[in-house]
């Protein structure tokens, strides 16, 4: 009887230390997200100007208020508040420039998405492009600005619009892919 109530006890033991152990390991599920999930390494600047220069000589300077360098898998550089750069001519005279509200560089591919209210206008020509999105690679020697979205351009005597378009870096060669509509409008009748 003692052997019989000896096991009974040890059962009994053995079935509590295991409830115990069992409710007592609880994760709570914010910390495992926070231990599982890999934190990003973002490193902030404020104010930036950017020069590009080819051969000692300036081709591009761009301003933004605020970059972000992420350290993602694939890294890139992020310009969250607003993108300007100025393009320069072999004088050292500003060509072209562009704005745009977003901008982003993925460092492994070399091209910059740039996104909202985007801008280009060529200064000597007077020509203005118009777009939602717009991408920026230096290795299209030529064809440097490029997209496949609707675009608007403004020329000193024509509004065009038109799907796609791609042009040189300064945006004094540029075409239409699939051209939609052009109205002429005499200089003197155009709004500044």
């Amino acid at each position: 009887m003692k052997q019989l109530l000896f096991t009974y006890l040890n059962k009994a033991f053995f079935f509590y230390c295991c409830l115990v152990f069992f409710s007592s390991c609880e994760n709570n599920e914010q910390i495992v997200r926070k231990v599982a999930s890999k934190e990003l390494g973002v490193e902030e600047a404020k104010q930036v100007e950017l020069t590009y220069t080819v051969g000692g000589g300036t081709k591009a300077i761009l301003k933004s208020p605020l970059m972000l360098r992420v350290q993602d898998s694939v890294p890139y550089v992020e310009f969250p508040k607003n993108i300007s750069v100025d393009f320069y001519n072999v004088e050292g005279e500003v060509e072209s420039y562009l704005t745009a509200k977003y901008a982003r560089y993925k460092e492994t591919k070399g091209a910059v998405f740039i996104r909202d209210s985007v801008r280009v206008i060529n200064i000597l020509k007077g020509d203005t492009l118009y777009c939602k999105e717009l991408y920026w690679d230096r290795q299209r020697k030529g064809n440097e600005f490029y997209t496949d979205k609707p675009v608007k351009i403004r020329t000193r005597t024509q509004i065009i619009d038109g799907i796609g378009m791609e042009s040189d870096q300064n945006f004094k060669n540029w075409h239409i892919l699939r051209p939609v509509g052009t109205v002429d409008i005499p200089s003197s009748k155009f709004p500044e």
